[in-house]
């Protein structure tokens, strides 16, 4: 194999290729990148770490077709400290690869493209069309309440369920709930032209790196494919596929409490500042210490926020518009500042019925929205 690029082109085509390669230095088939050249004058590069995968394709001028594995991490260094603008690589029969570039020239070792492992279907005539903002707004809203490590798989991702007109995402885990619904046109690319039905539950490690690839123009489009057990991402000239858990989800909306006794009503960005604040105490390492909890005491018209440890104590005011009685309730504070903090909007309303019962915390919608959101929180219980 013997192939012409642009030193740049491949850094930028490259990167994204580690979200699925291994960080070791060893060379093993499943720790590389397998690069494929062929006429006319296209090289395709693949990832695949048997959960998730990419592959992107780019022009290079090609003057031997080939197909070898090269260490991931080996290649990536050797692209970044390479002093000029044209790489010439090549393998031999040895399986010896070279890189020359200018006056400079770098030996490693290659395995043949054979020993890749075998890649899942990339192709399905099932699927749907949807804008990278819409994906990305709705993945920043939920992403943070995925379980990890949970002892049930199918909370350790981001449950989908997608209909003609509407997307809905639901996480959750031991403590926390989020759940996000759009009512917005999907296109439709299924090609037996049935309906858009699909329920499945993406591994939160795809999640969190789909979430850094769709960064950039939120109008660009992602085609979203789908096979028995895998979920294959078009975004540009990059393909990222991943397998998708087993299992039904849980039953979300059952263990979401619906009518509540107390309502209290803030400003977001008020309330999160005094969460920050707090968090100074409550994250406080101390030798010895477990980080504390936050105090929220609706009273009245006035939130009053507290929170002590070893390290010292704070304390702040709020005015709300509160209904019901008074509460004293306390939180795991980082817990709280994320589902606040996925609550976009310029008041959030918190919804309570006891110290001991979950909390929900809904953005206070404008007139006419085709959104709907709702945060759950578990409550911690104080020790005094």
């Amino acid at each position: 194999m013997k192939i012409i690029f642009n030193r740049q082109q491949i850094l930028a085509a490259v990167s994204p290729l580690m979200i699925a390669a291994s960080g070791k230095s060893t060379l093993s088939a499943i720790d590389g990148i397998l690069i494929e050249a062929k006429h006319p004058d296209t090289c395709t590069f693949t990832a695949y770490d048997h959960e998730k995968g990419v592959r992107t394709t780019i022009e290079t001028k090609v003057l031997e077709e080939g197909k070898y594995i090269i260490n991931a991490q080996k290649f990536l260094g050797t692209m970044r400290v390479m002093d000029g603008g044209e790489v010439v690589f090549s393998v031999d029969s040895q399986l010896c690869a070279v890189f020359e570039c200018g006056k400079s020239s770098h030996k490693m070792n290659a395995l043949p493209g054979e020993d890749f492992p075998e890649l899942p279907m990339l192709e399905s005539e099932r699927g749907f069309t949807l804008t990278c903002g819409t994906l990305r707004e709705m993945l920043s809203k939920t992403m943070y309440a995925m379980g990890v490590n949970d002892q049930r798989p199918v909370l350790n991702g981001c449950f989908f369920e997608i209909e003609d007109n509407a997307l809905m995402l639901v996480s959750c885990d031991s403590f926390k709930l989020a759940k996000c619904k759009l009512k917005e046109q999907i296109q439709n690319n299924n090609k037996d032209g049935s309906d858009l039905r699909y329920r499945f539950i993406v591994p939160v490690k795809t999640v969190n790196e789909l979430y850094k690839l769709i960064t950039g123009d939120g109008d660009k489009e992602i085609n979203i494919y789908m096979t028995r057990r895998h979920i294959i991402f078009h975004i540009d000239n990059i393909i990222f596929f991943s397998r998708l858990i087993d299992g039904e989800y849980i039953d979300y909306d059952r263990i979401i409490i619906r009518q509540h006794k107390i309502y209290a009503t803030v400003n977001r960005d008020v309330l999160l500042a005094a969460l920050d604040r707090a968090a100074l105490i409550t994250e406080e390492r101390v030798a010895g210490s477990v980080r504390s909890h936050v105090k929220l005491q609706f009273e009245g018209g006035l939130l009053k926020i507290m929170a002590s440890s070893a390290a010292g104590s704070t304390y702040d005011e709020i005015e709300t518009e509160h209904e019901g009685a008074d509460i004293l309730i306390a939180f795991n504070n980082r817990y709280l500042i994320d589902s606040v903090r996925a609550c976009e909007a310029e008041s959030v309303r918190i919804a309570l019925s006891s110290p001991l019962t979950s909390v929900n915390i809904e953005p206070v919608q404008e007139e006419e929205e085709n959104s709907e959101d709702l945060f759950m929180l578990l409550p911690v219980r104080m020790k005094e």
